[in-house]
């Protein structure tokens, strides 16, 4: 009941955003911007297009943009899959607030993951944008964005694919819980921000790369991310000086310079924020437990105290009464020396149960530090993901370097390879006590010795590239296992392309993972 409700809520806003879009009025500093992710359960027609040729697709309006259409192919070709779509009864973004200025074409895979492929740039009401990926099983869907180089879905979702009479393929009806920003991450002052710029007509590019800085601004990137968010200002800066007398290719160049960089120090900042809020809440965790102990303590030393004193009356009470009643002494030492005995059991059970708190405490810790490791553990898993697909084994977090990221039968990385690697090698440096072994695999094609030593020269390369990026030579390790470790069968093209893989293994204390006693190490 409850996901029900949340799902009849959220299209509940949708609906009522695109009817009644607000404008912001407050001024930068009294915006409060939402940090926060919601993750928005809903049910998207995913499928399976491996091992097909070509299939047809449709698309159809969410009720932020009902009268939206679309139709579309896509087709397999060498391990890679492309899509060209075409849309109609499309209305400007601007539609869901006046920081929306374009569209963005998403893929998502039934485990959320989200791809985003490309921007839509409207010609009237129409559009039209060829794209690939490396995914195999994804759904579509088309969002209102602020800027094309988002990494994560907004809530504006337009259009979402749907089967039609030529589709082909294995059709997955699932529960995929994506990421979608609220709209609160992009409202800002428009108005505002925008007076000191001519009010002249200008490219898209240019208006995508102000507002790609402002909203990077307006949620705090001078203090998280000052040195990118300075790159966005300066490629901005060039792109606006050339707009009289310059090359449309060089602005256009120049401002999307300007949102990539902007688009990085949104990013980093949201991660940063993030960062001091879970830190925050930690301290404030670890000081409600310590007063909460204080205050324990000071009660029990206080009733002791009490008891005390209580103890010490009755004994100046009793030497009274032995004072007086010389025929009642023998009585009277005999009643203090059972205080006394009863004295010393209580004692013995208040240090008994002393022990028994601190061993209460030590389980208590043992568990949060489990705890800490999976929390950790599943943080990496969601970061290391939207590098590179990574899954969760009992070896450690395994991530997945694919063959086409190689030269065919070579062992130097391709560009894309290391754009990857180095933003992989930027979340272990992060992280200090992981552990990596790299694991170079090939398919069955050629002889042993050949395969052999080409998966050991590119698990070497991806440890050589790494280490290049600032890893710690200690810390990572590579192996080369030929065609020995099949992934899939050999029979296939689609089979041996799976099984030309390098994987690097992710393990260390800090997450709770050890890698397994296949590795072994290397200098």
């Amino acid at each position: 009941m409850k996901r029900k409700l949340l799902i009849f809520c959220v299209a509940t806003l949708l609906t009522s955003a695109a009817i009644h879009p607000k404008q912001s009025t407050a001024s930068p500093q009294d915006q409060q911007p939402t940090y926060r992710v919601t993750m928005v359960p809903r049910t998207i027609l995913a499928i399976n297009y491996q091992n097909r040729t070509k299939t047809e697709i449709g698309f159809q309006g969410s009720p932020l943009l009902p009268q939206a259409k679309g139709e579309g192919d896509v087709e397999s070709k060498n391990g890679r899959i492309a899509v060209d779509a075409k849309f109609e009864n499309l209305e400007p973004p601007q539609k869901f607030g006046p920081e929306y200025l374009t569209y963005v074409l998403w893929a998502i895979t039934p485990e959320g993951k989200s791809n985003n492929l490309g921007e839509l740039l409207l010609d009237g009401k129409k559009s039209k944008l060829q794209a690939t990926t490396t995914l195999q099983t994804f759904g579509l869907i088309v969002t209102a964005e602020p800027y094309y180089a988002v990494s994560d879905p907004s809530d504006a979702v337009v259009l979402e694919n749907v089967v039609v009479a030529g589709t082909t393929g294995t059709l997955q009806q699932v529960n995929v819980n994506y990421r979608l920003f609220k709209r609160g991450l992009y409202s800002y002052n428009v108005d505002a921000a925008t007076q000191s710029y001519p009010k002249s007509k200008v490219p898209l590019e240019v208006e995508e790369a102000r507002n790609a800085v402002a909203i990077a601004k307006n949620s705090g990137a001078q203090q998280y991310a000052s040195n990118t968010l300075a790159k966005a200002e300066q490629s901005l800066k060039t792109a606006e000086d050339m707009l009289k007398k310059g090359d449309r290719k060089v602005i256009v160049q120049n401002s999307r310079d300007a949102v990539q960089n902007a688009a990085e120090s949104l990013q980093m900042t949201m991660q940063r924020r993030e960062e001091e809020a879970q830190a925050q809440e930690r301290a404030a965790a670890a000081q409600r437990t310590a007063t909460a102990q204080a205050q324990a303590q000071a009660a029990s030393a206080q009733q002791q105290q009490e008891a005390l004193a209580r103890q010490q009356a009755e004994m100046q009470k009793q030497k009274a009464e032995l004072q007086s009643q010389q025929d009642a002494e023998a009585r009277a030492q005999a009643e203090l020396q059972a205080q006394q005995d009863a004295q010393a059991r209580a004692a013995a059970e208040a240090r008994s149960q002393q022990d028994a708190q601190a061993a209460a405490q030590a389980q208590q810790a043992a568990a949060q530090a489990q705890l800490e490791q999976q929390q950790l553990r599943a943080a990496l898993l969601l970061q290391f993901n939207r590098i590179l697909p990574t899954t969760d084994t009992t070896r450690g977090l395994k991530a997945n370097l694919a063959d086409v990221l190689f030269a065919t039968g070579k062992f130097e990385l391709q560009p894309t390879a290391r754009e990857a690697l180095a933003k992989f090698s930027g979340i272990v440096i992060a992280h200090s006590g992981l552990r990596m072994q790299i694991e170079g695999h090939t398919d069955s094609v050629g002889g042993d010795i050949l395969n052999q030593t080409l998966s050991e020269n590119r698990a070497n390369s991806v440890r050589a590239y790494l280490i290049a990026q600032g890893i710690d030579p200690t810390a990572v390790t590579a192996v080369g296992y030929g065609k020995s470790n099949a992934v899939a069968s050999n029979d296939s093209p689609a089979g041996r392309q799976q099984n030309r893989r390098v994987e690097i293994i992710i393990s260390g204390e800090i997450i709770g993972a050890q890698i397994g006693s296949r590795i072994t190490t290397q200098p």
